[in-house]
């Protein structure tokens, strides 16, 4: 009985928070932080928060937020957000700014809602793609007047006769030397730096075409008769008289059809002086012993 007395004298219980925003305050000052280390932590402005912790809503931008700036209070102190979202959306929807039932998407997270500097420049960044298309629009959408049709129709058309004025000239057509054994014949072909391009002995119905890019090339060979040179198909004279040794001769594709082809009912032999000069012009008119193999 004794103790009694203290009991009723004694201190009455302390009264838990019963609202959200009590709740949240209680459990910030029994960690020891600030609402200014609430606002760090959860990016929310230190007035919201102190209106979350007054239970005002009224002071947020509108119901979403206040649900949604409550989570993220919870949340950086360790207080079961759901649990506080739920009473924060009860309490808010049996007073006054519950008649808003219009706003009904909610913010997740207001901490990862992107900074008004990034938004600016999202919403510039949409103008101008708006204003762009809007100009090319009005450009390709805008039919030509009547004094457009007309001056396209008068005008004359420069592209079907002027394209060739500036282009090159066409590349000249590779007039193809080709060297066949009407039987068998040694020979040799070299340009002017002596470097050989065909060294050796051509058998019958053997041929040789001959390089394009040779560089001024000649022949040497024992047996000019027993060659059938053509240039581009066409057929060219002997090079030379038969079994007489020609050196030195160019057979590049202009040389050779320089060398005129003998008329007809001309004698074979007298067709000599219109080949270069050989290596021993005296023989071209003194008839000599066979020629050297």
């Amino acid at each position: 009985m004794a103790e009694e007395p203290e009991l009723e004298s004694g201190a009455a219980p302390e009264r838990q928070p019963d609202t959200p925003g009590a709740r949240l305050r209680a459990a910030r000052e029994a960690q020891g932080l600030s609402i200014q280390d609430v606002a760090t932590r959860t990016r929310i402005a230190q007035r919201q928060l102190e209106a979350i912790e007054r239970d005002d809503y009224a002071a947020l931008p509108g119901i979403p937020y206040a649900v949604g700036f409550a989570r993220a209070y919870a949340r950086a102190i360790d207080v079961d957000e759901v649990a506080i979202a739920a009473d924060v959306r009860s309490a808010v929807h049996n007073s006054d700014l519950g008649s808003n039932r219009y706003e009904a998407f909610e913010p997740a997270d207001p901490a990862r809602v992107p900074s008004r500097a990034l938004a600016w420049t999202a919403a510039a960044i949409v103008v101008l793609l708006v204003a762009g298309f809007a100009v090319w629009r009005t450009q390709v959408m805008t039919p030509p007047t009547g004094e457009e049709i007309a001056a396209q129709q008068a005008a004359p058309a420069p592209a079907a006769t002027k394209p060739a004025a500036g282009a090159r000239p066409a590349a000249p057509v590779v007039q193809t030397v080709v060297f066949t054994a009407n039987d068998d014949v040694w020979l040799r072909i070299y340009d002017e730096t002596g470097e050989r391009l065909k060294d050796g002995l051509m058998k019958k119905g053997e041929s040789f075409t001959l390089p394009a890019n040779a560089r001024n090339p000649m022949i040497l060979t024992g047996r000019p008769q027993a060659l059938a040179v053509t240039v581009g198909g066409k057929p060219i004279a002997p090079l030379g008289p038969p079994d007489r040794t020609i050196a030195d001769v160019p057979v590049n594709a202009e040389a050779l059809l320089a060398r005129a082809a003998p008329a007809a009912g001309q004698v074979q032999g007298r067709s000599a002086p219109a080949a270069p000069e050989p290596v021993a012009p005296a023989s071209a008119s003194v008839p000599a012993p066979a020629a050297v193999d």
